[in-house]
């Protein structure tokens, strides 16, 4: 692969590394295809946290306590990383209507997760599905309806705002959340001219860094769709995370392959890095994960 200047890789020999989270000095980063759970130093040293996980373990995030909250896309579930098991935080196998997709936790560790709304692998035609809203007590709502393969989220504007990326129709909508995390106000947030948006972060300054699954591209866009910068990969652009020490080291999921390449297992997933001017949206002064 082409590398850009500026760009460095970071660790390499991934099949399809998803929803990457910087926490406690790491990037922690699920490994969808090959159902493992890696933390990865500052120096790129991948070390296998946990291992066999339920099948296509898509998204990771962590509730105010610093528990780890894991997705199961096939089981429809929300789990709990708890000394090392995994234990059922909420079963959405009756509510949901096809695999879930990624998700995003708030301050209070309410996470907002969306499904497919079709199955994705048996090529169903494309249609509209719901967000759904899983309390601290595991409880499940539907947050919002009428959009389409709802993929990575962040929450900005002081947690008033959610923004979630709606993989086909290729924009960013947005919500205004209320106190109880209930959801309004849908409206287009960016229309990213044809790319298709997967696992986005925000930062300081309401930036989303938005990695373009069929352009191989990460493009930081503003409101209203201004883009302001450009990172080109070569392959598909899998998913973004700010993190390093002060929160201004951009972390790139990238699969330089085929589709077909990677549901053979082929080991072409990397990610890369590149220094950006504003940092995440807080650089949390000390940070546990209870795993």
């Amino acid at each position: 692969m082409t590398i850009e200047p500026g760009v460095t890789l970071f660790t390499d020999g991934l099949i399809f590394g998803e929803a990457p989270r910087w926490r406690d000095g790491s990037l922690w980063l699920p490994d969808v295809f090959d159902c493992k759970l890696y933390r990865i130093d500052e120096a790129g040293n991948k070390t296998v946290v946990l291992k066999d996980l339920p099948t296509r373990p898509n998204s990771i995030g962590f509730d105010e306590g610093g528990v780890m909250l894991l997705i199961s896309s096939a089981a429809r579930q929300v789990l709990r990383v708890i000394d090392g098991t995994l234990v059922c935080h909420a079963d959405l196998s009756e509510i949901g209507s096809s695999h879930l997709n990624d998700f995003v936790v708030d301050d209070a560790g309410r996470l907002y997760v969306g499904d497919f709304g079709y199955d994705f692998h048996a090529g169903e035609p494309k249609c509209e599905t719901n967000l759904y809203m899983v309390d601290i007590d595991g409880s499940v709502t539907v947050a919002a309806s009428g959009v389409e393969f709802p993929n990575g989220a962040v929450i900005i504007d002081d947690g008033r705002t959610l923004v979630v990326a709606e993989t086909w129709r290729g924009v960013l909508t947005a919500f205004d959340r209320a106190r109880d995390g209930t959801l309004s106000n849908k409206r287009l947030h960016a229309d990213l001219g044809g790319r298709n948006p997967d696992g986005i972060c925000a930062d300081a300054e309401g930036g989303i860094w938005v990695p373009a699954f069929n352009t191989g591209e990460v493009v930081r866009v503003l409101e209203g769709g201004l883009i302001t910068h450009r990172i080109a990969f070569e392959g598909s652009a899998i998913a973004c995370q700010l993190g390093g020490r002060d929160g201004r080291t951009l972390f790139c999921s990238v699969y330089s392959g085929s589709v077909a390449d990677c549901l053979a297992s082929k080991r072409l997933g990397a990610v890369y890095t590149a220094r950006v001017e504003v940092a995440a949206i807080a650089v949390r002064a000390k940070e546990t994960v209870e795993m």
